[in-house]
């Protein structure tokens, strides 16, 4: 077996973050990864020669986010692509009606200024809602306020239950009223045109890491913890667990003895979502003109609502869509040319014969991913933001538990997940770690 100060359980951001502030304060830490590679759920693909992010794709948001720093000091290219979570304006979006029809600006305006209308109802009555309140339960309350006809009343509602599934891959009645408080953006959002793993290549530079290791059992007590992976065992003084919600409650990681409260009852509130890309390269353009996004209402975008034009990345004509909740559980058997498929289906709704076959799709299968179990973890009806922080309490002054699922001020994101591992590792070593420490003396050409 064996002996380090620092096991750190996971080679995503959040684990190398860890790692790398531990390591600079003159720790001996190792990172073992049951994966082949680094990143985690930040994953790129080169197959083609072109950088595709079938996990993590954006810097939502880059004033002061420490993400952006640390990808700047590593020399990434970044293109500027605000999505603005899930904005109905702001950027060019063609809407188009249940029908397949365009919207005109006139109408278009209209039902914008009808979304902007219930946000601002929404907010009151988040705030006084029920603990065990859904936002389905807020968002009807906030749209029978209006008093507006069904067809009216409808739209927003479709609208409503998009966001909701964009968002945190989840069913409206499935996410607490309170599901949504984090989701705002401060600055331009970017993405990265070479690749987000770039990211934890460049952190995971001079550390110890095991790849291939698939840990089964993390033992704590007073005297350190003792990590158990299919290759062997590791003990040590302490640990960072970052591993995903999905697989913090499954069956095949056990934590001995089980986590306390209030750890057991912030993770049994969180759970993973279901979310999935769809990618479609096409060999040319046939969509609108200067427009950032397409969306369709009605039954018929039930499932293929939204499709963002990425083609400034590569200069290569490419959609992107969502498999979001039930769209994304439905589908979850399906093969890649299935669910091409279906989403071309509704793109001939609305451009017709203009739809040009895909010259490459890449359908993402995080739900079936071992090692994730879900894209990322969302509140469940009964949740509270603070089920974030009280998920990383540290446990018996020897484990401590990081990730995207663990920080309250913007879960679901890598700057979640770097802040939580940022946040680890002042713990272990009891002071304060300037950020920068994590990028400071290292740049990538």
């Amino acid at each position: 077996m064996e002996h380090f100060d620092t096991i750190i359980v996971g080679a995503g951001v959040s684990g190398l973050t860890a790692a790398r502030l531990l390591m600079r304060s003159g720790r001996r830490v190792v990172v073992v990864e049951a994966r082949d590679r680094v990143g985690g759920r930040v994953h790129t693909d080169r197959t083609d020669g072109l950088a595709t992010d079938l996990g993590a794709s954006w810097i939502h948001g880059v004033d002061g986010s420490p993400v952006a720093a640390a990808a700047e000091a590593f020399g990434m290219r970044t293109v500027e692509f605000t999505v603005g979570g899930y904005q109905p304006d702001s950027r060019p979006i063609a809407h188009y009606g249940p029908d397949g029809v365009r919207l005109s600006a006139d109408v278009a305006r209209r039902y914008v200024e009808d979304i902007h209308a219930v946000d601002a109802t929404l907010a009151g009555v988040i705030a006084s809602s029920a603990p065990d309140a859904s936002y389905r339960d807020v968002t009807e309350e906030a749209l029978a306020r209006q008093g507006w006809d069904a067809n009216r009343t409808q739209r927003v509602r479709e609208y409503l239950e998009h966001r909701s599934e964009e968002q945190y891959g989840a069913w409206i009645d499935d996410l607490a009223a309170h599901g949504l408080d984090d989701d705002v953006v401060d600055g331009d959002e970017v993405v990265f045109p070479d690749g987000y793993d770039r990211l934890p290549v460049a952190l995971a530079e001079g550390l110890d890491v095991r790849l291939g290791q698939v840990v089964s059992r993390v033992a704590w007590s007073a005297d350190g913890v003792v990590v158990t992976t299919d290759r062997g065992d590791f003990a040590a003084r302490d640990a960072v667990v970052t591993v995903p919600v999905g697989v913090l409650r499954s069956e095949d990681f056990v934590i001995d003895p089980p986590l306390p409260e209030p750890n057991a009852g912030a993770l049994g509130r969180l759970t993973m979502n279901a979310f999935e890309k769809v990618f479609l390269r096409f060999p040319t353009r046939f969509w609108d003109d200067d427009v950032y996004a397409i969306r369709q209402q009605g039954s018929e975008g039930a499932w293929w609502h939204s499709w963002y034009d990425l083609t400034a990345l590569h200069g290569v004509p490419t959609l992107l869509t969502f498999a979001a909740g039930p769209a994304a559980l439905a589908t979850r058997d399906w093969d890649d040319d299935r669910a091409a498929a279906s989403v071309l289906a509704q793109l001939r709704r609305l451009y017709g014969d203009r739809v040009v076959a895909p010259t490459r799709v890449d359908v993402t299968h995080w739900q079936d991913d071992p090692f994730a179990r879900g894209s990322y973890a969302y509140m469940t009806v009964g949740s509270t933001t603070r089920d974030h922080d009280d998920l990383a309490t540290p446990v018996g002054g020897v484990l401590h538990l990081a990730g995207e699922a663990t920080w309250t001020d913007d879960p679901a994101t890598v700057t979640a997940a770097l802040c939580s591992g940022h946040r680890a590792a002042e713990s272990i070593v009891g002071r304060d770690i300037p950020i920068d420490e994590l990028w400071s003396g290292t740049r990538l050409s």
